[in-house]
């Protein structure tokens, strides 16, 4: 059964109390083992992000200097043990995300989903980790 590990549960350190019970609930009812990569960013670190693939080497991995990571108000998740490939992985995270936001009654999107339609990595739904409170 897969359970938060120490590092992760650092990482939610300062998000917003609603993106942690969902996160912790979702651990609880998913097969598919994952960490919490980012909770809440320096307005330091965002700057650095969206300078990737832009004026700093790497590929496009933000389009906002205003994410929600600032405010505390969204996390990335990845699976456990890390796998970018493979989207089955990150459909069972969105899975349990979106059930446990739903059970607690908490309103959440995913960066697979922005527009919410049901229909995940339509155009420009490519930030797979990404899960914000609406």
């Amino acid at each position: 059964m897969p359970v938060l590990g120490p590092k992760s549960r650092e990482k939610l350190t300062g998000v917003h109390p609603d993106m942690v019970r969902v996160v912790e609930r979702a651990i609880e009812i998913t097969k598919q083992d994952f960490s919490v990569l980012e909770g809440v960013r320096t307005a330091e670190r965002q700057r650095e992000l969206y300078a990737q693939g832009r004026t700093q080497p790497g590929r496009i991995v933000t389009w906002t200097l205003r994410s929600r990571h600032l405010t505390g108000r969204a996390v990335d998740l990845v699976p456990y043990p890390l796998d970018w490939n493979t989207a089955a992985k990150f459909d069972a995270i969105y899975d349990a995300m979106m059930a446990a936001a739903k059970e607690l009654k908490v309103k959440i999107r995913s960066g697979m989903d922005w527009d919410r339609d049901g229909r995940k990595r339509e155009a420009k739904e490519t930030d797979s980790p990404h899960f914000e409170l609406v």
